[in-house]
């Protein structure tokens, strides 16, 4: 007996649009049904098994992986997206923040050196031309993903013998009761860019997939203490300001 042929399932021609109708369809799908990562049915299959043309297919995938909920790995197919960290922005360690989101904090430190800051970390330390720092490269994980690189400069003056130190945990926790400084403010900006090779091979996804970037200085009693920069996967963390009107 020859195999059995899916029955098809025409959308209606009702007032709800057919790529509205198949966007429903997957988002079902993919929250109640499949798991993370696993893959959704094929263009060819949807448009056999609902009735529906490629385009109207298509509308609907791009409408899911725009809104994160599915991703395309090209010349593989679609699937579904894990779902966003969410962090509202305040000063916090990573160590900290993932664990009050309930998610496993794991690092992996990818280097430690004493070097000569570049011009952006020395002018964000206020340390001339002639001092040293601390390079400190860390992976970020989340539940075992990676979620962020991160690359920091801590002056070598304020924290003699940091590379000795166990960097796989809260930085701040470390710097508070190794050297008593208590990280108190800090200054960030954020942008976004897209991963290069190397940085898509750390943190598991595509090259030329989306990246959000934040560069923070924090200071411990109106001193600098850390320049740190981090490039968080964009697949997989977001961020939620809460906003005043400004009366003035």
């Amino acid at each position: 007996m020859g195999e059995r042929t899916a029955k098809v399932i025409p959308l209606s021609d009702g007032p709800v649009p057919k790529h509205a109708q198949l966007r429903a369809i997957l988002l079902d799908l993919a929250e109640n049904q499949l798991g993370p990562d696993a893959p959704v049915p094929s263009e060819r299959d949807l448009m056999a098994r609902f009735g529906v043309s490629r385009a109207t297919v298509r509308e609907a995938i791009g409408q899911l992986v725009s809104e994160g909920r599915l991703y395309r790995i090209h010349g593989k197919g679609t699937f579904v997206a894990r779902e966003r960290v969410t962090s509202q922005l305040h000063l916090a360690s990573f160590t900290e923040d993932m664990k009050r989101r309930g998610l496993d904090p794991a690092t992996l430190v990818r280097g430690v050196q004493l070097r000569t800051p570049d011009a952006s970390a020395q002018a964000a330390l206020g340390l001339g031309t002639a001092a040293q720092a601390w390079r400190v490269e860390r992976l970020r994980l989340a539940g075992g993903t990676p979620m962020a690189l991160e690359i920091g400069w801590l002056p070598e003056a304020m924290f003699p013998g940091l590379a000795g130190q166990d960097l796989s945990g809260s930085l701040y926790a470390l710097l508070t009761s190794r050297y008593g400084v208590v990280i108190d403010r800090g200054e960030q900006s954020v942008w976004a860019e897209t991963a290069d090779r190397d940085l898509a091979v750390l943190l598991g996804v595509p090259a030329g997939a989306p990246v959000m970037v934040f560069r923070r200085t924090s200071t411990a009693g109106g001193q600098p203490v850390e320049h740190v920069t981090s490039w968080y996967r964009g697949d997989r963390y977001q961020v939620h300001m809460s906003l005043d009107r400004d009366h003035r």
